[in-house]
C-alpha cells in the first residue's frame, strides 16, 4: 500500500481545479498584459479569481495580490512593511516558519530592525502577556506570528493578537499558509495587514500564492519591471496557477466543514490508535487536542532511540511518506528549530503525519501497524 501522509508539505491536485486550469495551458494563451482579444480574456480570467479571492476572505480585490507562493508573500510583507513605515523592532517567535525567521535574522544582521523572540508556554503557545509587554516597550513595530504552526499544529488567537496589535499601533503581519482554505478567515473582522497562502497547501498547483495586504496599510512593491499587480509584483502573472488557486479556493469554502469533519475523524482515530499500539508515544505541541490544533497535522514523539533518525526511512520502505518536520528545511542536518526551540536537549523522535480528504481510514490503519512493527522491534532489539 501507498500511503501519503505529508500533506502540510504539499498537497494532491483536485482534478477539478486541473479542469479549470487546462484551458489556459492549452487555448486562452495570451499575454494578460496585451490589450488585444487574445490578452484582454486572459486578464479578465485572472481579475475573476482575484474576486472570487476578495469574496471568500471578505476583503476587496485590491487587497489580493499575487506571488509566487507563501515564501516570497512572507519576504515581501517584512520588507515592503519595514521599510514604508520606518519599523525598527520586530517581534516575532522562535518557532515561525524560515521564510520569517530567516528574513528578519537578515534585516537584523544589516542593522535595520532589532529583533523580539516572543515567550512561549512548554507545548509552544504565544504568551499574549509576553507579546503585550514587548508591545508597550517597543512602539511602531512589526509584529510576525503564523496562524498555523506547520510542524506542531498549534494555532494562534489571530483575533487577540490583532486587537492588541491596533491597541499598541503594530503592523500585524501572519503567515496563513497551513491554515487558508482548512479556516475561513474574515477580513473585515479581523483586524491584521498582512496575510499570505499557497494554493499547493490546499489542493492547487505549486508556485502560485497570494499577499493580502490591507488597503489602509499599503506597503512599498518589491518586485519592480512592470505595472503587474497593481505596480505591487512586476512581472508576466502565472495565469494558470492563478486560476487554479482561485478554483481551489473556492473548494474549500463549499466543501469545509465536510472535510475538516472528515480529517478530524481520521485524526482522532490515529491517536487513539497510537495510544493503544505503541508503547511511551506522546505528541509534540497541541498536535493531538482536536480543540486547540491545525486539525491537518500531528506531530508523534517517540520514546529515545538511536534508531529514530532512520524511522522516517522505514516509513518510506513501507510506502508511507511522512515528514520530520517541514518540507522547506529537507535536507538540513540541523534538526527542527520548532522542536529544538520547544523541547531543548530532548532526544525523542519525532514525525509528523498530515492528513487530506484524500486520505482513508484503512491508510491509517496501515500506518499505524508499520509503525507499532518498527517501534516493537526497536523495543526487542534494546
Amino acid at each position: 500500500m501507498k500511503v501519503y501522509l505529508d500533506n502540510a508539505a504539499t498537497t494532491p491536485l483536485d482534478p477539478e481545479v486541473f479542469e479549470a486550469m487546462k484551458p489556459f495551458l492549452l487555448e486562452d494563451f495570451g499575454n494578460p498584459s496585451s490589450t488585444h482579444s487574445h490578452g484582454r480574456k486572459v486578464r479578465a480570467a485572472i481579475e475573476s479569481g482575484r474576486k472570487k479571492i476578495a469574496e471568500l476572505l471578505n476583503c476587496t480585490p485590491g487587497e489580493i495580490i499575487f506571488t509566487s507562493g507563501g515564501t516570497e508573500a512572507d519576504n515581501a510583507i517584512i520588507n515592503g512593511a519595514i521599510q514604508t513605515f520606518k519599523i525598527q523592532h520586530a517581534i516575532s517567535s522562535p518557532i515561525e516558519h524560515h521564510a520569517v525567521t530567516h528574513t528578519l535574522e537578515v534585516l537584523k544582521k544589516e542593522g535595520k530592525i532589532e529583533l523580539h523572540h516572543v515567550a512561549l508556554d512548554e507545548q509552544g503557545n504565544v504568551k499574549l502577556n509576553d507579546l503585550e509587554r514587548m508591545l508597550k516597550e517597543f512602539p511602531n513595530s512589526i509584529v510576525s506570528l503564523m496562524h498555523a504552526n506547520n510542524e506542531i499544529g498549534n494555532l494562534l488567537d489571530m483575533h487577540r493578537v490583532s486587537e492588541l496589535c491596533h491597541q499598541y499601533n503594530a503592523y500585524f503581519h501572519s503567515d496563513t499558509v497551513q491554515s487558508m482554505g482548512h479556516y475561513k478567515h474574515d477580513l473585515k473582522q479581523l483586524k491584521v495587514h498582512g496575510l499570505t497562502a499557497a494554493a499547493h497547501k490546499f489542493h492547487g498547483p505549486k508556485g502560485v500564492g497570494f499577499m493580502y495586504i490591507n488597503k489602509d496599510k499599503k506597503i512599498k512593491s518589491m518586485v519592480h519591471g512592470g505595472a503587474q499587480e497593481r505596480n505591487m509584483r512586476g512581472g508576466t502573472e502565472n495565469v494558470y496557477g492563478i486560476i487554479g488557486l482561485a478554483k481551489a479556493l473556492e473548494i474549500c469554502y463549499r466543501e469545509m466543514a465536510e472535510h475538516e469533519a472528515h480529517i478530524v475523524k481520521l485524526k482522532k482515530h490515529m491517536i487513539e490508535k497510537l495510544k493503544s499500539s505503541v508503547p511511551g508515544i506522546s505528541f509534540h505541541g497541541a498536535s493531538d487536542d482536536l480543540e486547540k490544533s491545525l486539525y491537518t497535522v500531528l506531530n508523534v514523539s517517540f520514546p529515545e532511540s538511536e534508531e529514530n533518525e532512520m524511522m522516517l526511512f522505514n516509513l518510506d520502505l513501507q510506502g508511507i511518506s511522512a515528514s520530520g518536520g517541514s518540507a522547506c528545511s529537507s535536507g538540513a542536518s540541523t534538526g527542527s528549530h520548532v522542536l529544538g526551540a520547544i523541547y531543548p536537549g530532548s532526544k525523542r523522535g519525532a514525525v509528523r503525519f498530515s492528513f487530506s480528504k484524500y486520505n482513508t481510514v484503512e491508510e491509517i490503519n496501515y500506518t499505524v501497524s508499520k509503525i507499532a512493527e518498527t517501534v516493537g522491534s526497536k523495543m526487542v532489539g534494546m
